[in-house]
C-alpha cells in the first residue's frame, strides 16, 4: 500500500498529473470572485469563508477522474483487484494520495488566497482547520465516485454529477464553521459535524468503492 501511495503521489506532481491545475483554478476562482461582486471590503469579508470553500470543492473535482482512469487503461486496475492486499486498502491508499496531492495544498493556500477576499484575521486559522478536517472527506467522496464511473468512457461529467450532491454536507458545515470563526462564534458544534462526515466517509466508502471496482471489472 506504502508503494501504491508514492507511485500515485509520483503520478500526480508530474507535468500533466495535476498537481498545478487545481492551485490555478483555486487562484483564478478567488481572483475573479472580487470582480464579480466588487471591491468593498465588508461584502468581501462577509462572502469570503464560502467562497473560498466553494472554490476548494470545485478545484478537487478537476482531478477526481485520474483516481482510477489511469490505472484502468494501462491495466493496473485489473492487477490491484487481484492482488494479496485488499482491494478496499488500494482504494484508501488512492483516496489519502488524491488528499496529499490536492486537499492539503488548497488547505494551505486558503488563508494566502483569504487576503485577496479580505479574510477577517481571526478567520484564518478557522478556514485552515476547517479545510483540514473537511478536505479528506471530499477525496474519499470523489474515489467512491470515481470507482462507479470507471468503466464509462469521458465520465468525468457524470462524476462530478454524481459527486456534488453528497459534497453539500462537507461545504454546508465547512464553511459554517469557517464563517463562525471569522466572526467569533462558537465552532464546536459544524467542526464536529464535519468531522463527523469525513470519519464516516473514510471508515464506510472505501468499501463501496472496491464493491463498485469489482462490478465495473466484470
Amino acid at each position: 500500500m506504502l508503494a501504491l501511495l508514492l507511485r500515485d503521489l509520483r503520478l500526480a506532481t508530474r507535468a500533466g498529473g495535476g498537481f498545478g491545475l487545481s492551485l490555478a483554478f483555486f487562484l483564478i476562482v478567488t481572483v475573479l470572485v472580487p470582480f464579480g461582486v466588487g471591491p468593498e471590503g465588508g461584502v468581501l469579508a462577509r462572502i469570503a469563508p464560502g467562497i473560498l470553500w466553494v472554490g476548494a470543492l470545485l478545484a478537487c473535482l478537476l482531478s477526481l477522474d485520474r483516481i482510477f482512469a489511469l490505472d484502468r487503461e494501462d491495466g493496473s486496475l485489473d492487477l490491484l483487484a487481484t492482488a494479496p492486499i485488499p482491494l478496499e486498502g488500494a482504494v484508501a491508499a488512492k483516496a489519502l494520495a488524491h488528499w496529499l496531492t490536492t486537499g492539503l495544498p488548497l488547505t494551505l493556500a486558503a488563508p494566502i488566497l483569504g487576503v485577496l477576499l479580505n479574510l477577517p484575521t481571526a478567520g484564518f486559522g478557522w478556514l485552515t482547520l476547517s479545510l483540514l478536517v473537511g478536505t479528506p472527506a471530499l477525496s474519499v467522496i470523489g474515489a467512491f465516485g470515481a470507482a462507479l464511473t470507471v468503466g464509462l468512457k469521458r465520465g468525468g461529467l457524470l462524476l462530478s454529477l454524481l459527486v456534488l450532491p453528497l459534497y453539500i454536507p462537507t461545504l454546508i458545515f465547512g464553511a459554517e464553521a469557517a464563517k463562525r470563526g471569522a466572526e467569533g462564534l462558537a465552532t464546536a458544534t459544524p467542526l464536529l459535524m464535519l468531522a463527523g462526515i469525513t470519519a464516516g466517509t473514510a471508515a464506510i466508502l472505501p468499501f463501496a468503492a472496491a464493491a463498485a471496482i469489482r462490478v465495473n471489472l466484470r
